[in-house]
């Protein structure tokens, strides 16, 4: 069983708090590999300023260039629009691989929000990455009334692969304050430099426009 972690998002886009994330959940879980799951729409954000799928899974792609990270648009191949349908597809079409779910304390805070989230929680360990301002309400939202039980000490993370879902641990980690609202505000036409690239997805191995 390859260990793998799956960090979600739209990455629109990516940034460098992705990469080191993704860096510091590599060594705290012991992972051969991260995927980036470049949704081709996230059903909790708005379409408006929503880049194009090819230009975002590029900006993820160059991102993490050197890195043992994996930057793909499965989902659109996969045809599912919602995480816990992605994550049981996964499961099944890659049985050599043991996937964990990497989320910052941000997406845990609205987890209550998310379709099937106790169902998403059953079906890989979950691990999260404290990200001020959010650690301490998501800590108190309602999901949490049902996960606290099972919460794993951190010290054991690396143990993972023998944890029975629902599983569940929070790491402390201080990454920078960079991010993708941020970015865009800035330079609100970043992905013109991605445009009319065609991709071959590295998982599904497909084309991506």
């Amino acid at each position: 069983m390859i260990p793998t972690g799956l960090l979600g998002g739209s990455f629109n886009p990516a940034h460098r708090t992705h990469r080191s994330i993704s860096l510091f959940a590599l060594r705290a879980l012991g992972l051969d590999e991260v995927w980036w799951l470049v949704s081709p729409g996230n059903p909790l954000k708005p379409r408006q300023g929503m880049a194009p799928l090819a230009a975002r899974l590029a900006s993820a792609r160059a991102m993490a260039r050197n890195a043992p990270i994996r930057a793909t648009a499965i989902e659109q191949r996969l045809g599912t629009r919602y995480t816990a349908e992605t994550l049981a597809a996964l499961v099944r079409r890659y049985p050599d691989r043991q996937f964990v779910w990497i989320m910052g304390a941000d997406n845990l805070a609205q987890f209550h929000l998310w379709r099937d989230w106790r169902r998403i929680a059953r079906l890989v360990p979950i691990v999260v990455i404290a990200r001020l301002p959010y650690n301490r309400q998501a800590r108190a939202i309602r999901a949490m009334g049902w996960l606290r039980r099972f919460v794993r000490p951190a010290v054991h993370a690396r143990r993972w692969t023998t944890w029975r879902p629902p599983a569940l641990v929070l790491l402390r980690f201080r990454p920078d304050p960079t991010s993708a609202t941020r970015l865009r505000a800035k330079n609100p036409g970043w992905y013109l430099s991605f445009a009319n690239k065609a991709l071959r997805d590295p998982v599904s191995r497909r084309i991506v426009l």
